[in-house]
């Protein structure tokens, strides 16, 4: 990861490239604390031993053979209610990065799993530090499989290798990657928020179509949009209500 040629405006000035970390998410959360770090710092590490995804789940992954990052962020042009809106610009970039490999058939599973085929592709963690009204800074980690072949612990994870068919080098991913996340950040600073939810609900697994979901009961619904919380808004014949996460689980 060393000599990165870069054509971004704000992430990855500078990488940070650690050769083992616990969590990159937790060493950027420690550096951002500390001192006032530049926005779009990138932490990558090549084997992370300890990595974290949403509501203190593990991320599996093999040394030397994905792409474990996170990103110190400074939205403060955000207000806490909209925080959501980074959640949608983290994983369209990472959408759009991925679609040149595997055009339509990836997804992104709400809130911001990345699908292919039904397998799952990668994960996002994103935390944000609030200063009043205001969000202070927010740390984005991301775990996505490029080469690895087996997942002991997901079993319905798969990679960018096992869907392509081919090995793909971290060092030529990783400045495209980049790009497409600061693309889409540059648009979210500009405050094109609807325009980018529109395009996050498009791009959503299931979306506008019939599927079994879960909560207390088994129901049919289809999504069809998102609150202003970024909710999932799932239409059923009892109407449209609005989940958070955990609330409602996709049935296979």
């Amino acid at each position: 990861m060393h000599n990165l040629i870069l054509d971004t405006l704000i992430i990855g000035k500078p990488v940070i490239h650690l050769p083992t970390c616990h969590s990159t998410n937790t060493y950027a959360r420690n550096l951002a604390a500390k001192e006032r770090v530049i926005e779009g710092t990138v932490i990558i590490t090549t084997e992370q031993t300890a990595g974290r995804g949403q509501m203190g789940n593990s991320w599996e992954s093999e040394p030397y053979q994905n792409l474990t990052l996170s990103v110190i962020l400074r939205p403060t042009f955000l207000k806490v209610s909209d925080q959501f809106y980074i959640n949608v610009a983290i994983s369209l970039g990472i959408y759009n990065f991925l679609h040149e490999y595997l055009g339509d058939a990836l997804k992104i599973k709400w809130p911001n799993d990345i699908l292919c085929d039904h397998y799952k592709l990668g994960g996002i963690l994103i935390e944000n530090m609030l200063k009043g009204k205001h969000i202070d800074y927010t740390i984005v980690g991301m775990g996505l499989n490029i080469n690895q072949q087996h997942f002991k612990a997901a079993p319905r994870a798969s990679s960018l290798k096992l869907l392509t068919g081919m090995h793909h080098h971290l060092e030529a991913l990783l400045p495209k990657l980049l790009k497409s996340l600061d693309e889409v950040y540059l648009r979210l600073r500009q405050n094109q928020l609807e325009t980018l939810k529109k395009e996050y609900i498009e791009r959503l697994f299931r979306w506008q179509e019939k599927y079994t979901f879960k909560t207390d009961v088994l129901f049919e619904g289809k999504i069809v949009g998102l609150d202003q919380f970024g909710r999932l808004e799932v239409e059923s014949k009892d109407g449209i209500r609005a989940y958070n996460f955990k609330e409602i689980e996709f049935i296979y």
